[in-house]
């Protein structure tokens, strides 16, 4: 693996992109905030900047809300893995992986208890891929219904991708 400049460190990271993944999403500007480590109550979470980061450039969208969020305003077609309930875009995971490599740009900023600012970035910040936290955002009811139209029919019994089809 590649040494990566993102810090292995609890922080908050925000993600540009040099072309917007919708029309109505303008390129070139912050359009996500995200969290290393989430808040957990309950056990001390292994995740950092790094680990979080590699994983929305190279995991897929079961594991990713960015990527899921991505490829539907990308319009990827969505399935399910095996006989579970776990949705990934397949073999597209690799257009989105080379998508975001042409476009995505993040940055970061290490902060001991990161959820704290993504909060305030999230009231603060115009941040329309943000659905958590977001309901005044002007395009949430958009995502919401995009994201809701990837996976709603991808999920129907008979479609090619769907479990047992």
């Amino acid at each position: 693996m590649r040494p990566s400049p993102v810090s292995a460190a609890a922080g908050v990271y925000g993600w540009h992109f040099e072309q917007g993944p919708h029309p109505d999403l303008d390129a070139g500007r912050l359009l996500h905030v995200g969290i290393a480590p989430r808040y957990m109550a309950n056990r001390t979470s292994t995740q950092n900047l790094r680990k979080r980061v590699r994983y929305h450039y190279r995991g897929n969208a079961a594991g990713s809300t960015l990527r899921l969020t991505l490829g539907c305003l990308l319009g990827l077609e969505m399935g399910r893995v095996g006989s579970g309930k776990q949705m990934t875009f397949g073999k597209s995971e690799m257009a989105l992986t080379h998508w975001m490599a042409d476009n995505a740009r993040v940055c970061w900023a290490e902060q001991d208890e990161p959820w704290a600012m993504e909060s305030q970035f999230i009231f603060q910040f115009d941040l329309p891929l943000n659905l958590d936290q977001n309901r005044h955002n002007a395009f949430h009811g958009r995502l919401k219904e995009l994201r809701a139209q990837g996976t709603r029919h991808r999920r129907a019994p008979g479609h090619p991708r769907s479990a047992g089809g």
